[in-house]
């Protein structure tokens, strides 16, 4: 096939949250299949430049960082009518960068990955919105008060629209789960749109391949960008709500909350039975060492990463229904929503049950996640060749 213009709203390197592990995982299965040309948004240190291996497979790539700011963003989008998503991706150099790909490359097929990135879309285009953004900013639209439930409601109202008119000009459009899918069609998204479900690498999230933390006590964990509004208000709620009642049963047990760029919230949350890491060089040996992982979100859209690397990682799988929405998990995970303590209890007083439950999810996202076969609608859809294998 000819070139193949991959635009990523966050480089997808490395891929350390939910959104750059996809990414990155659909940029490795194309750049094994075609000529594909890298153009990204980069947001720090670590986005500037893909690992060698990953260059090594690109046509090309480039990264323009990303330095503007929301407020800035929110103020052109009332000047001009446009959701904050777009004004806040809108750039010029970014834009420049895509026009001189097209003139030095014979591009023809743009895949655009997440919404923000089709305002620089042309031609042949694969829309990946992974998720239905504006019925994320509905929800929390329900959630808000004040001035900030106008400014969501707008968005969802503009998003919405914008992302139904993107799907009439995509040769397809790909959502993470056929619940996303399916809602996109509820609210009036046309044209072919498909699931294209995440996987996960059981190779790299293995328990047999890294070296528990140690911690006296049960260890509870949870793991996730901790900026990030809904998992802000996931352990905030754990922390203040269904923690003291497990200390009350479980005096030595500690809440490890994993993840990088904590607000002062969470970091607040700091304290007896409360451990607020900040950004770790890596999540396995935290997930290898938990008792119990829990996923307690409230509001959630998608495949939850998350759980998918503690299941991989074997370890019982504590959610609330919304965290597990999407998974064919075959039983391996525990459900809780108004007795959430109660649960984790359970949990904790039988260990052997809870690493059986631990041991049958590894075997269910092995044989059901792996990124080949979650990925290969892509082939079909794109007419790719057979892949050139990387290197172990």
């Amino acid at each position: 096939m000819s070139d193949l213009l991959f635009l990523a709203h966050r480089a997808p390197f490395p891929p350390d949250r939910g959104d750059k592990i996809r990414s990155f995982h659909v940029l490795r299965h194309l750049a094994e299949r075609a000529r594909v040309h890298l153009v990204a948004f980069g947001e720090g240190e670590t986005d500037r430049e893909p690992t060698r291996e990953l260059a090594e497979r690109l046509a090309s790539w480039t990264i323009v960082p990303r330095v503007k700011s929301r407020g800035r963003a929110l103020a052109e989008a009332l000047a001009t009518g446009r959701p904050v998503s777009l004004t806040v991706f809108a750039d010029r150099r970014l834009a420049a960068a895509v026009e001189r790909v097209r003139r030095e490359h014979a591009v023809a097929t743009t895949y655009a990955f997440s919404g923000q990135m089709a305002q620089y879309a042309s031609g042949r285009i694969i829309m990946d919105f992974v998720d239905v953004d504006s019925a994320k900013f509905a929800q929390m639209a329900e959630r808000a008060r004040g001035p900030m439930r106008w400014v969501l409601r707008r968005e969802a109202r503009l998003l919405g629209g914008y992302e139904r008119a993107v799907a009439e000009r995509a040769e397809a459009s790909l959502f993470v789960t056929d619940a996303e899918a399916a809602l996109f069609r509820a609210g009036g998204g046309g044209g072919k749109v498909l699931a294209v479900e995440n996987g996960i690498d059981s190779r790299l999230f293995d328990p047999a391949a890294v070296e528990p933390v140690r911690r006296a006590g049960p260890l509870i964990v949870f793991t996730g960008q901790m900026d990030y509004p809904p998992n802000i208000e996931a352990v905030a709620w754990f922390a203040e709500r269904v923690l003291p009642t497990v200390r009350a049963r479980h005096p030595d047990a500690t809440f490890a909350i994993v993840g990088r760029a904590p607000t002062t919230r969470v970091r607040a949350l700091a304290g007896e039975g409360v451990l607020v890491t900040g950004e770790v060089p890596d999540v396995r040996p935290w997930l290898a060492a938990a008792n119990v992982v829990v996923a307690p979100l409230r509001l959630a859209r998608g495949v939850q990463n998350k759980v998918l690397e503690a299941m991989a990682m074997a370890r019982p799988v504590l959610a609330s229904p919304a965290a597990a929405e999407g998974i064919d998990h075959a039983g391996t995970l525990r459900f809780a929503d108004e007795d959430f303590a109660g649960a984790v209890c359970d949990l904790l007083g039988d260990r052997a049950a809870a690493e059986a439950l631990g041991t049958q999810a590894r075997a269910q996202v092995i044989a059901r996640y792996g990124w080949d076969a979650r990925l290969a609608p892509l082939d079909t859809l794109l007419g790719l060749a057979e892949p050139v294998r990387w290197a172990a």
